[in-house]
């Protein structure tokens, strides 16, 4: 449905009977009581809270609320939910209200170590009706792991763009997955990719691509930097903030997406290990600013558990 469709007769009478009730002081329905802004975050908080008090009573949860950690289904209350110990300064949400959909990224601590967490929520009601979870505990597990740049709210995702730079919904998707496009193809400049100057790109922390980049040669310039080909990449969008100017993705990157990707020391049956990451985007004027994504490596072909 376009965006001016949805203004349509139905929704004004839809609109004047909720008012009706409303005045008349009766209880909305469920499918009126959806969430703003406001109350989406406050529900990613209410959620990271009952990780660390590992309880879930203290999350809205719906009935039937499905979870997910590592693409693994999981009884609530499992998993991170009985090891979480502590909520650190990093934090970034992404509250999608049309779809009702809240994310973040966090580093938080497991008995008392710190971890890169992300997190997607389903929300209908202002109950959570679904948790998809990723939980990297160090570089084992990640190729890369460095949370020195992690220890307060990120400046480029926290600043909220000025209000006539900011992009529709559309150009704001159509932008991001240019990014996995430019992978898959082996070129952010074939894929072309609209970086502004200063964008960069975290990776579990470590700074891979940016002006400050001084992993590999080459490094500092994200558009033209020497890229894998990575054809077998899958994924699609989690959230689109779109008054903070931010996209969510989930990517598979494929095969050869990491180094000595087979368990075992190369041995031939041994399977083959993907990176799988909660990759984010603040886009405004038609530009990607900056990157930062929480990733872990999986084997291929791992279903995501959300199918």
């Amino acid at each position: 449905m376009s965006r001016m469709g949805a203004f349509g007769p139905t929704a004004v009478v839809t609109a004047t009977a909720a008012a009706v009730v409303v005045a008349l002081g009766l209880p909305l329905p469920a499918a009126a009581q959806s969430c703003d802004r406001e109350c989406l975050g406050g529900i990613v908080t209410q959620f990271l809270e009952s990780l660390v008090a590992h309880d879930p009573s203290k999350a809205p949860l719906a009935d039937g609320v499905r979870f997910t950690e590592d693409a693994k289904e999981l009884a609530v209350g499992g998993g991170f939910w009985a090891t979480a110990s502590k909520i650190g300064a990093y934090r970034t949400d992404y509250l999608d209200v049309p779809e009702q959909t809240a994310a973040v990224h966090a580093v938080m601590e497991e008995n008392g170590t710190p971890v890169l967490f992300a997190a997607r929520l389903k929300v209908e009601g202002r109950e959570i009706t679904e948790i998809e979870t990723m939980v990297v505990r160090g570089q084992a597990e990640a190729m890369l792991f460095d949370l020195a740049r992690l220890d307060q709210p990120s400046a480029a995702f926290m600043a909220r763009p000025p209000r006539d730079q900011l992009n529709s919904r559309e150009e704001m998707v159509d932008i991001a997955m240019r990014y996995p496009e430019g992978l898959r193809v082996g070129s952010f400049v074939t894929s072309d990719v609209p970086f502004a100057a200063e964008a960069y790109r975290l990776e579990n922390g470590q700074m891979m691509a940016g002006p400050e980049c001084t992993f590999i040669p080459g490094c500092n310039d994200i558009r033209n930097q020497r890229l894998p080909t990575l054809a077998g990449m899958t994924g699609g969008v989690v959230a689109v903030d779109e008054e903070n100017g931010t996209v969510l993705l989930r990517l598979d990157f494929g095969p050869g997406s990491l180094m000595g990707g087979r368990r075992g020391g190369g041995a031939g049956d041994a399977p083959q290990m993907v990176l799988v990451t909660f990759e984010a985007f603040k886009i405004y004027g038609g530009q990607v600013h900056a990157v930062e994504a929480v990733f872990e490596s999986m084997p291929e072909n791992s279903p995501r558990g959300w199918e």
